[in-house]
């Protein structure tokens, strides 16, 4: 699988010891990175189908200061696409009112009924990327809908739906930046971890340094702003569990067969 971060804070925060040490596990990750910062309207994505851990480009980057307020970054261990740039994460997308929205992505998707239709509109191959496409429609729909701009708890509403109809029986572990928000979503146990202060809160798979991290809790979405909890959604229950058929599925997914 593949594994996240993402940082949010109230201020611009240094991130470039944690964000080594993250990179560091592209060892184990050998087949994409990606890092989103945001400056207004704007989001800048910077990334590679190659090891982060070898990748020079990175390595050069992170010689410089990182100083971000709000952060994602990604490192690829391919399921579902091909080894390219177009399938490395972060993937951005705008919905009708221009506004972007940033997703990160550890899971599969195994029930792909929803996310069918959106093979011929995306870049690349991944189910990470029709999962954002899918999410923007939702967002739109509900622009159409209202005929008017969502507030902060009418889009939360959307999101919260959206994760619970894909949660069943698929690994979903998110998180998106709408250019105000964070959100952050995971139904698999100890899989996305979180480490907060004062100023800022920190998300990785894996706990990064020795500070005190805690797993986020499954199957509820979280939004955050300024580093601070904004809003916990309704637990939907739907847990994810390996199984042997879905170990399968990535195998022969993988294989092309």
């Amino acid at each position: 699988m593949c594994e996240l971060f993402a940082a949010c804070g109230k201020r611009k925060i240094l991130l470039n010891e944690p964000l080594k040490t993250f990179f560091s596990h592209g060892e184990t990750h050998p087949n994409g990175w990606g890092l989103a910062t945001f400056h207004g309207e704007h989001v800048a994505v910077e990334k590679e189908p190659e090891n982060a851990s070898t990748s020079r480009y990175l390595k050069n980057r992170l010689r410089g200061a990182i100083e971000e307020d709000v952060c994602l970054a990604h490192i690829r261990r391919a399921t579902v696409g091909e080894i390219k740039y177009e399938n490395c994460h972060p993937f951005v997308a705008r919905d009708n009112t221009n506004r972007s929205w940033t997703l990160i992505h550890n899971g599969t998707i195994f029930k792909t009924e929803r996310l069918n239709a959106y093979f011929r509109r995306q870049k690349g191959s991944t189910d990470s990327e029709r999962v954002l496409l899918y999410l923007v429609d939702q967002i739109n729909a509900e622009l159409e809908r209202l005929d008017r701009d969502l507030s902060f708890d009418e889009r939360f509403d959307v999101l919260e739906t959206f994760v619970g109809d894909l949660s069943e029986g698929n690994k979903l572990n998110l998180i998106i930046f709408d250019g105000e928000y964070l959100y952050a979503h995971s139904n698999y146990a100890n899989s996305l971890h979180v480490c907060s202060n004062s100023d800022c809160a920190i998300f990785s798979t894996r706990p990064l340094d020795l500070n005190v991290w805690s797993a986020l809790p499954i199957t509820t979405l979280r939004a955050y702003r300024a580093g601070e909890l904004a809003r916990i959604g309704k637990n939907h229950g739907f847990v994810f569990v390996d199984s042997p058929d879905d170990m399968q599925f990535l195998f022969m997914d993988f294989a092309g067969l």
